[in-house]
């Protein structure tokens, strides 16, 4: 049996190396040409730089740097300076760990930076104002940064401007103690605070402040989501499109390691805060009053631990924040009246699935099996294996990350749909491009390929990778309905199929290159939910 702390430290270490990986690779070099662009901030100007048919202005501060005694404390407005400040580079990441091999932590506490794309001249009195796309990072709430997404085709084609947000992560993002009065969720509060800075200065890049769409990917997309169910995001965006990352989204157990406990984004407010002061007893600030005070004191890299990292990576609920869990508040209605777009990768699952097989190999149907009943528990195992039988699939690995995918993002993002479109419109996708560009440069896994897997959408939207010339048209087209959804609030593009709004369960655009490659589905059908839907009783599903 192996050890559940030693499980979770490796799964700690396995789900963010993936998850920051799929930002990892190193945009291409932008060539910047004369002259530098300057536009006058509410805090002073900056000076960015020149590419063309589209400016960047990097490493922009939207907020007061969180260290020292500000650590743990909601942002504050970033101090205002005089003269021109240089906007050529990205500021600092927020603290985290390296995401390949040894090593101490990187980046800093001091990272409240974001970064605008914008179409060149855009900022001269435009004679419409453009739509504003706001960009939240994935990582699973430990890893990641904006500067890793290259926007320019979303700015050159579909004429967006775009931003990209740092925000605290791990430990210094999802901290909790009964001092703070329980889970302030400051990583939340930063994103708010640069949708603040974009109401207040979108105007000045040529965008229009009432025009904002808050869109990410993973730990980004669940981020969307708690701000479509936040009471204290009211009124910073108005629309939001949500990949990867559903309210709903969770993993049984033994997922991808045996003895992995059950994932789940969202957690009550009391237990983070009882792992808080848990926490800080074990970092020797245990006493009755102070401990903030002691803990301020310590060094970022005392903090900056794995297990530290990990053990705060989740969002806390049942607080002002979220009073709710978001899945719960979907269901009830409550959330801000906006369009919303949201969707899935058809083989979510099997990046991570593939991560864990070296030491878990599933190489025949008996060892496809213990892990269904692991998982599931034997009666309902049997009724999974039914629907997923290990000779319908070219390996049982294949099999097991078929099954994860549907039960753990496909279904669930189904379910939320369903609970959306009640209120507002509502626009359902699959990404279903099983040639994608393995574009992190993961190594291939026998019996397992990457297909269409968590996060390989992501070049279609930003400048990441080659593509084939069918892979490029597809690319043209989601960015078209990415940034017509944005402009509109339906997903539309040149010559594109229709995006049909969410009326069925048939009403599932798929996404894939080629003569007919986007088409509609009836991806509920496809993905056996109603299964899945029966492990969440209580919930209403599409039709």
């Amino acid at each position: 049996m192996p050890d559940i702390h030693q499980v979770r430290r490796r799964c700690a270490l396995l789900l963010p190396v993936v998850l920051l990986l799929l930002g990892a690779a190193a945009p291409p070099e932008r060539p910047a040409v004369d002259p530098e662009p300057v536009v006058s901030t509410d805090r002073g100007a900056v000076r960015g730089r020149a590419h063309g048919a589209y400016d960047t202005f990097e490493g922009i501060p939207f907020a007061a740097p969180p260290t020292g005694a500000r650590r743990w404390r909601l942002p504050e407005p970033a101090p205002r300076w005089e003269g021109v400040r240089d906007a050529g580079a990205p500021g600092a990441r927020c603290v985290q760990l390296p995401a390949i091999g040894p090593g101490g932590p990187v980046g800093s506490e001091d990272c409240l930076y974001l970064n605008v794309t914008a179409p060149a001249g855009g900022r001269d009195a435009p004679a419409r104002l453009r739509p504003v796309m706001v960009w939240f990072h994935g990582g699973g709430f430990v890893n990641g940064a904006g500067d890793l997404y290259r926007p320019d085709p979303l700015v050159v084609q579909g004429g967006a401007v775009v931003v990209t947000v740092n925000y605290r992560l791990g430990v210094f993002g999802l901290f909790a103690h009964p001092e703070l009065g329980g889970s302030p969720d400051f990583a939340l509060a930063d994103q708010r605070a640069a949708l603040r800075w974009v109401r207040a200065n979108a105007e000045r890049f040529g965008a229009d402040p009432r025009d904002v769409t808050v869109f990410g990917e993973s730990a980004g997309a669940l981020s969307v989501c708690a701000h479509l169910t936040s009471p204290a995001s009211a009124g910073l965006f108005h629309r939001a499109i949500v990949q990867s990352g559903s309210c709903a989204t969770t993993m049984p157990p033994g997922s991808v390691l045996p003895g992995m406990g059950r994932y789940e984004p969202f957690g009550p407010e009391r237990r983070t805060v009882e792992e808080g002061a848990l926490a800080a007893a074990r970092l020797g600030c245990g006493r009755p009053a102070g401990v903030l005070d002691c803990l301020r004191r310590l060094d970022t890299g005392v903090l900056a631990t794995a297990e530290l990292m990990q053990r705060f990576s989740l969002v806390s609920y049942g607080n002002s924040t979220l009073p709710l869990e978001p899945r719960r508040a979907l269901e009830a209605g409550r959330f801000h009246r906006v369009p919303v777009m949201l969707g899935s990768t058809q083989d979510e699952m099997r990046i991570f699935v593939a991560q864990g097989l070296a030491a878990h190999p599933i190489g025949d149907a008996a060892a496809y099996r213990a892990r269904l009943e692991q998982s599931f528990g034997v009666p309902a195992a049997r009724a999974v294996e039914a629907r997923y039988p290990v000779l319908a699939h070219p390996t049982p690995a294949v099999a097991w990350a078929t099954l994860l995918t549907d039960a753990s993002f496909i279904c669930p993002a189904l379910r939320d749909g369903a609970a959306l479109a009640r209120h507002v419109p509502t626009y359902e996708y699959r990404f279903s491009d099983r040639g994608a560009p393995n574009f992190i440069g993961l190594p291939e896994v026998p019996g397992l390929p990457y297909g269409a897997a968590h996060g390989f959408e992501l070049p279609y939207l930003f400048t990441m990778a080659p593509l084939s010339d069918s892979q490029r048209q597809l690319a043209d087209r989601m960015a078209g309905y990415w940034t017509g959804f944005a402009r509109t609030g339906v997903p539309t593009a040149p010559g594109a199929p229709e995006w049909p709004r969410h009326r069925s369960a048939a009403a599932v655009l798929s996404l894939a290159p080629g003569a007919g490659g986007i088409r509609t589905v009836d991806a509920r059908a496809e993905h056996h939910c109603a299964l899945w839907d029966a492990q969440w009783p209580g919930v209403t599903t599409s039709g």
